[in-house]
């Protein structure tokens, strides 16, 4: 299984309503890779069913997204997630570890 395989094996785990990090990704592979991390969710193939769409910055910074930032914060905001000026307003109530 190959490194982005792995992100997206991780990824399929979080659950609907909550957000997680690239960086908590990485240290789930056990790596600091964490922009590769994001270099994976910017090429999922298996989107919306593995949900590249619940990963943001560790500074609650919403982040980019494939087809675009506002498309993020919209199917963010679809499963209850508040967002204020592109940020997470309650990292700790909404994030998963994994």
């Amino acid at each position: 299984m190959n490194f982005n395989e792995k992100c997206y094996g991780v990824l399929s785990k979080v659950p609907k309503g909550k957000i997680t990090t690239y960086k908590l990704i990485a240290e789930a592979l056990n790596t600091k890779a964490y922009r590769a991390v994001g270099n994976a969710m910017n090429k999922n193939p298996y989107a919306p069913e593995v949900p590249c769409h619940r990963v943001v910055n560790t500074d609650g910074r919403v982040g980019g997204f494939a087809s675009s930032t506002e498309k993020k914060i919209i199917l963010l905001k679809k499963e209850g997630i508040s967002i204020k000026n592109s940020r997470i307003q309650d990292m700790k109530r909404y994030l998963y570890r994994p």
